[in-house]
């Protein structure tokens, strides 16, 4: 039989089996069998809609944001002069903010074997060192969970400074450790030292006031620990270490903390109720007392700007007269260390003392830095490190001005000065800090 054939007998067979079982006809139906068990019900759906508009409704978010536009915060233009920077960004930038909180980035400083200096670890990375400070700064898990949650804080941990390289730590514990979020930026910077670049060593300017923190005569000196310039200084974050009670260098004795380091909270008063700018999501304070004279504060005396109470104007009146003492015990021959400005918009603090003084030195600088927006082409000493990029007349004025030399009582009181002038309060945050560190750093000069 040829092959042909074949293949055409082996179809015809596949074929018939196929169709020979319709042919068959199909038997009764048997009887129907039990029901089974019923399944579990499914989970019931979310209408987005309603779920958005718990939260986003005008009084709520949508008013909260509304505040939020007063607030420097928002306004502020740190977030974008500071992009990019690394060392900067973890309090000036949203995503920097978070990485550091979420790595649990340490304030210490690490040793560099190879170079023998020191550097601050408190840094993000590149890839983070971004963003505008906004709701999730605050409120990480926002529309993670679209409930309560939603409004979990970031961190409430207890905050080791990084102006003591770690060595000491703040933690407010008042209204469940809200204020570490606000201290966690709200902090000093560090000085470092000059030839370790590890932090300053704040207990030797107590232990040993008199040496030389910086010798004019001799700018190589290995004993000096700081170069004296126009922006040596704490940077601007020092409520949180007068509030804490625990940031100056504390010449003498009897330091203690006003009731407000421990009963009281950032929100109470930065977060009351609003009055026209401020309270709310402003965090403003100033000129609204309804935050402080609530129930079980100041409600039975109740504070205003008008009143003679100590708790405001009398406290305010006393630092402000010690800020102006310990000043002028800040000068050399005459000359103030100190440097004055009243331009009100670039000095924040010119409304707190007669003089106007921005807490900055009183050094001779030029020339912007492409780093800063601000110099000092005023200032009466003379500066200790012309940059390469000042004129020849510029360095010939340099040297006629007299020069700056520092004891460890003068830098740790420059400090002092810059600490409770920045806070910003006039010593209403910390009020008994506040003026023991005036008063033992006044009576050390």
């Amino acid at each position: 039989m040829k092959l042909k054939n074949i293949s055409k007998l082996l179809f015809l067979a596949l074929v018939v089996m196929c169709i020979a079982p319709s042919c068959v006809k199909e038997g009764p139906m048997g009887a129907k069998g039990d029901t089974g068990a019923a399944g579990t019900n499914g989970t019931n759906g979310v209408d987005a809609n309603e779920t958005c508009k718990m939260c986003h409704n005008p009084t709520s978010v949508d008013l909260i944001a509304t505040q939020f536009q007063f607030s420097k915060h928002e306004y502020g233009e740190a977030a974008f002069e500071e992009a990019g920077n690394t060392g900067c960004t973890p309090c000036h930038a949203q995503e920097a903010f978070k990485y550091v909180v979420a790595n649990k980035v340490p304030a210490t400083f690490k040793l560099n074997e190879t170079t023998g200096k020191w550097s601050n670890q408190y840094a993000t990375i590149p890839s983070a060192a971004y963003g505008e400070i906004g709701c999730s700064t605050c409120h990480s898990a926002i529309h993670s969970t679209y409930g309560s949650a939603d409004m979990a804080f970031t961190t409430v941990a207890a905050v080791p400074m990084t102006m003591w390289g770690g060595a000491k730590t703040m933690d407010l514990k008042a209204d469940g450790g809200v204020s570490n979020l606000c201290v966690k930026c709200h902090q000093p910077r560090p000085q470092t030292n000059l030839q370790t670049g590890n932090v300053q060593d704040y207990a030797s300017l107590v232990a040993s006031p008199t040496t030389l923190a910086y010798n004019a005569d001799d700018d190589k000196a290995k004993t000096n620990i700081v170069r004296p310039s126009y922006r040596m200084h704490v940077h601007y974050g020092s409520v949180g270490a007068i509030y804490a009670g625990m940031g100056g260098v504390e010449f003498g004795t009897g330091y203690t903390s006003s009731q407000h380091t421990t009963v009281a909270s950032c929100t109470d008063c930065h977060m009351g109720e609003v009055n026209g700018r401020a309270g709310g999501h402003t965090f403003v304070a100033k000129g609204n007392f309804i935050g402080c004279n609530v129930t079980g504060c100041h409600s039975a005396a109740p504070i205003s700007a008008a009143t003679t109470s100590k708790y405001w104007k009398e406290t305010r009146d006393e630092v402000k007269v010690l800020l102006e003492q310990l000043a002028a015990k800040l000068s050399v021959n005459g000359v103030e260390m100190l440097n004055r400005n009243p331009d009100t918009e670039a000095n924040l603090w010119a409304a707190l003392t007669t003089q106007k003084y921005d807490g900055y030195l009183n050094v001779y600088d030029p020339v912007n830095n492409p780093n800063f927006a601000a110099n000092n082409p005023g200032g009466t000493f003379q500066n200790p490190a012309p940059a390469s990029t000042w004129a020849a007349d510029q360095k010939a004025l340099n040297a006629t001005f007299p020069k700056l030399s520092l004891t460890n009582a003068q830098y740790g009181s420059l400090l002092n000065f810059q600490l409770c002038l920045r806070e910003y309060s006039l010593g209403i945050h910390n009020t008994a800090y506040t003026k023991t560190l005036l008063k033992n750093s006044i009576a050390k000069l």
